[in-house]
């Protein structure tokens, strides 16, 4: 071969490399670093997600422990708490949002009877339950009550009621307030004693006048009514001292609240013109409708007292204001304001005090007859101390839902 075709080949002459082969071999040689150090790159990369899998794997294992754990205490306590829903003695009902129970515990069902599960709760309370009893309460047909508490779900939709058994409770409270008010009647004989001896003494003497037989007509007429005046006195005291023992919640049904100041405002008022006075009654908007668990003659004669006490202390020409409104939840307040000249600030603290009167007609339990009565109700009666002009006295009351059946009571 001539040096022309050895060159025309690309084959180096005579030991001489060829440009081609240099420039060959250095791409090559780039080729194989660059691949190497691809290599190193990917068993470093390779390596560091070994070592990331085998964290992940760590950490997934101890997670699935942890929730292991976590899912086993759930269990041990919802074990536990199913085991006291099944230990309480008051019953516990679950109600979804359509308002169909969906648990019982088995107090629920010894109160309330078969079937629970899958019936609508309302339903439910209508074939067992009465009537309201008070404040929260029922009445049972078999005549327990029972105290109702609900509360939502909160995480999902739907309530839970607790039902708790409060007739023994209820009944040692009556009779506890019986005993409080009996043993109030014996600290109040020596003042009774008093009370009565005054009357008596008056009639004696109004008596002694009528012994000789001639007396003029006139003078015996006016005797008489003020033998009278004496013993429809002792006959106020002997009632209110009654009343004060009874408490006045005796047979405690729903009432409306319009029905009681409707009979409250036909008695008054022939007593009321009599003494010159006038009545106006305030109502907050859909309160007459409302009901309030009482004893009719109690809460009436509540409001004649209030009344009466008034008469006795204004003038002739008193006017009684009587508003009611609702100052905060399920409450209702019965203000009775009047034109007279108020309670002095000295005597504020006493006056709730059985016989304690600043009236010479007065038998001093109008007010104590008043306070008895509203706390066997379950509520209070206040003096207003703000200052205003005339005096004025609230009665607070707990309202409570009117039962269809029942409310024909209150009207």
């Amino acid at each position: 071969m001539n040096p022309t075709d050895q060159a025309i080949s690309g084959q180096a002459t005579d030991g001489e490399p060829s440009a081609q082969a240099s420039e060959r071999e250095r791409l090559l040689a780039e080729a194989f670093d660059a691949f190497n150090r691809l290599s190193e790159d990917l068993a470093f990369s390779y390596r560091g997600l070994e070592q990331r899998v085998e964290q992940l794997s760590r950490e997934l294992a101890a997670a699935r422990s942890e929730r292991l754990v976590q899912l086993a205490e759930k269990e041990r306590l919802a074990n536990r708490l199913g085991r006291l829903l099944e230990l309480l003695p008051g019953a516990v009902i679950v109600t979804g949002e359509d308002g169909m129970v969906r648990e019982a515990n088995p107090a629920a069902h010894e109160f309330l009877g078969e079937p629970l599960i899958g019936q609508r709760w309302p339903e439910v309370a209508m074939r067992f339950v009465s009537g309201p009893a008070g404040a929260g309460e029922v009445r049972l047909d078999d005549g327990r009550r029972l105290n109702v508490s609900v509360r939502s779900l909160g995480s999902e939709p739907g309530d839970i009621l607790l039902l708790q058994d409060v007739t023994d409770t209820r009944t040692l409270q009556e009779q506890l307030d019986h005993h409080r008010r009996l043993a109030a009647m014996g600290e109040m004989v020596a003042g009774l004693a008093h009370q009565i001896r005054t009357p008596l003494s008056s009639v004696l003497l109004y008596l002694a006048h009528l012994e000789p037989r001639r007396i003029e007509e006139e003078q015996r007429l006016r005797v008489v009514g003020k033998i009278r005046a004496q013993v429809q006195h002792l006959e106020r005291m002997v009632n209110d001292m009654l009343q004060f023992a009874r408490g006045g919640a005796n047979n405690l049904t729903p009432l409306t609240l319009g029905a009681i100041v409707d009979e409250f405002r036909e008695m008054v008022n022939l007593p009321l013109a009599e003494h010159g006075g006038t009545l106006a009654i305030d109502w907050e908007a859909g309160l007459a409708d409302r009901c309030c668990m009482g004893q009719r003659e109690g809460l009436v004669g509540a409001l004649l007292n209030l009344a009466s006490n008034a008469m006795q202390s204004a003038d002739r020409g008193v006017h009684l204001d009587l508003r009611i409104w609702q100052p905060r939840g399920e409450h209702v307040a019965m203000t009775m304001r009047d034109s007279g000249p108020g309670v002095p600030q000295a005597i504020a603290d006493r006056i709730f005090e059985p016989f304690y009167t600043t009236h010479h007609q007065g038998t001093g339990l109008g007010l104590a007859v008043v306070r008895a009565i509203l706390e066997a109700h379950g509520g209070e009666v206040t003096l207003d101390r703000s200052g205003q002009p005339g005096g004025a006295f609230t009665l607070h009351l707990p309202l409570v839902p009117c039962d269809a059946t029942d409310n024909d009571n209150g009207a």
